[in-house]
């Protein structure tokens, strides 16, 4: 097969589109800046709190429609194992925007946080916040991968163009408009990418769906014709495993600084709340085309197409079913509205993670720990050089594997048991410390490395009940991540308890409090600070800032 000549012509011509929709965000956000005065931190990271309901619903919604999650949701419903029962990430995603804009939205705004970590960088200090930060970061770099991989599995198919050169090309030019425009330019491009999301996936499926060699898919649902019948089955021994991966998909995403970014960039809290609820109606729709795309690969008979036999599935090539159901199934220029997409998708949740990383490692570990009297100008070229860093490591992780949909679920595996038991503490619980999350968080993780993980080669050493042999590898059959995250948060309201009850009963010795815990209860507790701890709190708020969001906000 050739270079797909005009296919690459529309590709450019898409990107120098969106490129010049972010260097006009960026000028635009540079001249508010100077209108408003207001802090060049906050106007690159949250656009200055400003960004309206319209807006803010575009951009929420494409950050979670990206190309994980379209090529990601046709993987699950073809692949003969899963089907659509399995392929929850659509109705996850409502859950969780309904459960965030109920609980976490309004505290979090009001707070008038830069980033997720702030509560914890003012609550537990310096250490604990490093490393919670670190975690984050990996997160959103997997996100990063997640999302390049989906374009660069569909490119080299359709367009016959290398899987490097699509990957990297499409990672700069993410990288350029974030760097120039900040949350400014990510949030206006998001809008005409999410409008060509929407328009192309729907232009692709009658076309799939019409050819020849596929078979009414409303036939294939419940029997057995190519393959097994994409609505899949959930047998009584598996339905603790899809409870699992809902939870996991669903709640996981609330321990990302993605998700947080657009709530805190909004104009109000009340604003916050109803881009969560406007968005949980808006992604599940946006999920129903890569789910006829799926079912349509599963009703295909592949012999007649010019892929030919075998199928995707005895290939091996799971991983690319929608792009190939777009080059075989669909005309040649309706496959290149379909790379235009998922490449809409991938630019769009790309961006956002490249920024959100940005944040955190400039708001809660450069400039609180690194360099606390760092100056403006420099802060800025940190978070231009972390957009670059981030995006460098995402990119590089692409070539590890190609499944969207094993990236998606480690990545939603590390943010559910790691960093969403220590949000929901550090918000909803006033006895958690500093002690109680260290060891929360040693807890989570060992359990869930002792669960095993087949995608890593991690062997299963603890064995709940219904684990069964298969292949020569323990698969789990009970809910692990949910016990694992369930595990940590019980640790550090547990450990948080015993520690805040040593420390105030005089059992340890103060000077071995290196969390201040002493002092954070005589805070939370009216009437019983002594003079002592007066001058110790002041001393603390003066060295470590810790009464303050980590930047300074103007709304």
């Amino acid at each position: 097969m050739a270079l797909n000549i005009p296919g690459v012509t529309v590709m450019m011509f898409f990107y120098l589109l969106v490129l010049g929709i972010g260097i006009w965000a960026s000028v635009k956000s540079k001249r508010e800046a100077k209108m408003l005065q207001g802090d060049k931190t906050e106007m690159a990271l949250l656009g200055n709190r400003g960004i309206n309901l319209v807006v803010g619903i575009f951009t929420m919604t494409a950050t979670w429609v990206g190309g994980g999650f379209i090529v990601g949701t046709s993987e699950a419903v073809y692949n003969p194992s899963m089907g659509l029962i399995w392929a929850v990430m659509p109705v996850a995603a409502t859950m969780c925007f309904i459960i965030g804009g109920l609980f976490f939205a309004e505290p979090m705004r009001n707070n008038k946080y830069v980033t997720m970590m702030d509560p914890f960088q003012i609550k537990y200090g310096k250490v604990p916040t490093a490393a919670l930060s670190l975690a984050s970061l990996i997160s959103e770099i997997m996100w990063v991968t997640g999302t390049l991989i989906g374009l660069g599995v569909t490119m080299s198919v359709i367009l016959d163009l290398s899987y490097t050169v699509s990957i990297w090309i499409s990672a700069a030019v993410a990288i350029t408009y974030t760097l120039m425009g900040g949350l400014y330019s990510v949030a206006y491009t998001d809008i005409i990418q999410l409008i060509l999301i929407f328009i192309s996936l729907w232009l692709c499926v009658p076309f799939a769906m019409i050819n020849p060699a596929v078979t009414d898919i409303t036939e294939t649902a419940y029997n057995f014709t190519f393959q097994s019948p994409w609505v899949g089955t959930l047998e009584a021994d598996r339905a603790w495993r899809w409870i699992d991966n809902f939870l996991l998909l669903g709640l996981g995403n609330l321990g990302l600084q993605n998700f947080h970014q657009r709530t805190l960039s909004a104009a109000s809290s009340s604003t916050a709340k109803i881009t969560c609820f406007a968005a949980a109606i808006i992604v599940p729709t946006l999920g129903i085309p890569p789910i006829i795309l799926g079912a349509v690969a599963a009703s295909t008979n592949w012999n007649l197409t010019s892929y030919g036999s075998p199928s995707p599935f005895e290939r091996g090539e799971t991983g690319l079913v929608l792009p190939l159901v777009l080059q075989h199934l669909t005309p040649t220029y309706i496959s290149i509205v379909g790379i235009g997409a998922v490449a809409a998708a991938v630019m769009s949740s790309t961006d956002s993670a490249l920024l959100s990383a940005a944040s955190i490692f400039t708001s809660n570990i450069y400039r609180n720990i690194l360099r606390t009297q760092a100056s403006d100008r420099e802060i800025q070229w940190v978070i231009r050089i972390s957009v670059v860093v981030v995006g460098l490591a995402g990119t590089s992780l692409t070539f590890l594997d190609n499944s969207v949909l094993m990236i998606w679920l480690l990545r939603s595996d590390l943010t559910y048991t790691l960093m969403l038991p220590q949000l929901v503490c550090v918000l909803f619980f006033p006895i958690s410390n500093g002690y109680g999350a260290v060891l929360g968080c040693v807890m989570g993780m060992l359990l869930r490395v002792l669960c095993g993980e087949p995608l890593l080669g991690i062997p299963t050493i603890i064995k709940f009940p219904g684990c069964t042999l298969v292949n020569g590898v323990y698969v789990q059959q009970s809910p692990i991540r949910t016990i694992c995250m369930l595990t940590a948060v019980a640790s550090i309201l547990l450990f948080s308890y015993l520690t805040s009850l040593l420390f105030n009963r005089g059992l340890i010795p103060e000077k071995w409090d290196f969390f201040d815990v002493k002092n954070q209860y005589a805070i939370q507790t009216p009437g019983v600070v002594s003079s002592e701890t007066k001058e110790s709190n002041l001393e603390q708020n003066e060295n470590n800032e810790a009464c303050e969001p980590m930047l300074e906000s103007t709304c």
